[in-house]
């Protein structure tokens, strides 16, 4: 029996080799990026527009107030026609007056009383001052101070005619040696010009109620002490300096001084619904 060659062995692969018959491993894909669009492509988030509405309340808010306030100002005006009281320089009068010349210079003493006469011209108001700073002055170009005096605050009726007095001092003032001496013949001859300067503040009174203050300045002056005792009775100037509004009163005093005018004048009911535009607190 023939014997069968021997079949040499096979050939060993070397490192890292593939057959391309074998079936090849799955390809992990990468992943699929999403395209980048434009900025005026993404869409944008909604935003609460509470800050808007909160915006809008407030302003509806104020504009009703202002107009409720304005409507009540209206009528406050037409109907009681308010009137700035009057101020005149009734007298003012020197009992002390000294000059004084010292070796270090020339001093003056002096006392003065002065009444100034305050008129309330409104029928229908009352008027409420608060306190009052008063400081006199003589020359013509306020050459000398004759002292200063602060009142306290007082209530005028309807019509009422007030006479404040006024009494300042002054001791060891020193002045210019040429202003002793024109003082000096200026009050022996009574052509001494006196000048009275106050700030105050006056207000309306309604039903009881306060309805702010306005602070005036009253300026009495560029007379003489000749013209004060012939009964002259000089009127004085008076300047608004400053609105002070609601200062001692609230918009609730305001509404209920409203509903008491609407109830005792019997207004018409066309401006009662102010009481219901004005919101308060």
């Amino acid at each position: 029996m023939a014997e069968q060659p021997l079949k040499p062995p096979p050939l060993q692969k070397p490192p890292g080799y593939r057959d391309p018959a074998a079936p090849g491993k799955p390809v992990a894909r990468p992943p699929q990026r999403k395209p980048v669009l434009p900025a005026s492509f993404h869409p944008r988030k909604r935003r609460r527009n509470w800050c808007r509405t909160c915006c809008c309340f407030v302003f509806v808010f104020l504009l009703l107030l202002t107009l409720a306030v304005a409507i009540a100002g209206g009528i406050f005006y037409l109907w009681f026609e308010p009137k700035l009281p009057v101020f005149h320089l009734q007298s003012l009068r020197i009992p002390q007056f000294n000059v004084t010349v010292k070796p270090d210079g020339t001093y003056l003493d002096a006392g003065t009383v002065t009444r100034i006469e305050v008129k309330n011209p409104n029928g229908k108001l009352e008027l409420y001052y608060g306190g009052t700073h008063v400081e006199v002055s003589v020359g013509e170009d306020e050459d000398a101070e004759l002292g200063r005096k602060d009142l306290e605050g007082f209530t005028q009726g309807k019509e009422n005619t007030t006479s404040l007095k006024v009494e300042t001092t002054v001791k060891n003032q020193l002045v210019d040696d040429g202003l002793g001496k024109r003082l000096k013949s200026g009050y022996k001859s009574k052509d001494l010009v006196v000048k009275i300067e106050a700030k105050t503040s006056v207000g309306y009174i309604v039903q009881g109620v306060k309805i702010g203050t306005v602070e005036v300045g009253v300026l009495c002056g560029g007379v003489s002490l000749k013209k004060l005792d012939s009964g002259d009775m000089p009127k004085c100037s008076i300047d608004l300096l400053k609105w002070v509004i609601f200062n001692s009163f609230s918009f609730l005093d305001l509404t209920g001084g409203i509903q008491n005018l609407i109830n005792k004048f019997d207004i018409s009911s066309s401006i009662s619904d102010v009481d219901n535009v004005i919101k308060i607190h």
